[in-house]
């Protein structure tokens, strides 16, 4: 049994990869194409708002696996700023101050970053060819 979860991680790399940013995905289409509706918006090129063109320009690289590598790294240094700037100074505990999904997003996609895109993706198609 243990073997045949060792065969497929490349697969759960590709799903956790997709997942995650199909999340992070739709925070900036929340953002950006203001879907879903949200009670706010950020002001055109402010801070928050570039942020959500990050989220939602290399949150769909990501989803899609293209320029996989690049996009998460980017992503997870979007998601540090996000910690520190957002939600630290509001308290150190992350389940105090809202800071948790950036966390873990931040750390999620440095681990993308590392280990690549996995074999469903638009990176592996193009080197496969």
């Amino acid at each position: 049994m243990l073997q045949n979860l060792d065969r497929s991680q490349p697969y759960f790399l590709s799903l956790l990869r997709a997942i995650s940013a199909l999340v992070l995905f739709s925070y900036g289409t929340q953002k950006i194409l203001h879907f879903p509706a949200a009670q706010s918006v950020p002001p055109v090129g402010s801070m928050s708002w570039i942020a959500g063109m990050l989220e939602l320009v290399l949150g769909f690289c990501v989803l899609i696996g293209f320029k996989t590598r690049y996009a998460a790294f980017v992503l997870s240094g979007l998601m540090a700023f996000a910690y520190f700037i957002g939600h630290f100074p509001r308290g150190i505990y992350p389940a105090q101050n809202g800071g948790v999904a950036a966390i873990l997003f931040c750390f999620i996609f440095l681990y993308i970053f590392a280990a690549g895109p996995g074999p469903v993706s638009v990176d592996a198609k193009m080197k496969s060819k």
